[in-house]
């Protein structure tokens, strides 16, 4: 199967396995966000299982 371009771009796997993606909502409309969320949006996140091996499956 070859890989979805639109997952690899959007994720990245880790050399132990985990899935990271970016937080959602960043773009605009942020000004009205609190300094807490606006920070929190800077971060990574780390999927959890129920998504990781589909996801590995799209990118593999």
């Amino acid at each position: 199967m070859k890989t979805s371009k639109t997952i690899a771009k959007r994720i990245k796997i880790t050399k132990n396995g985990k899935i990271l993606k970016r937080k959602a909502g960043q773009d605009h409309f942020n000004s009205r966000e609190s300094g807490k969320v606006t920070r929190n949006k800077r971060r990574d996140v780390t999927l959890g299982n129920t998504f990781a091996k589909t996801l590995k499956a799209l990118t593999a």
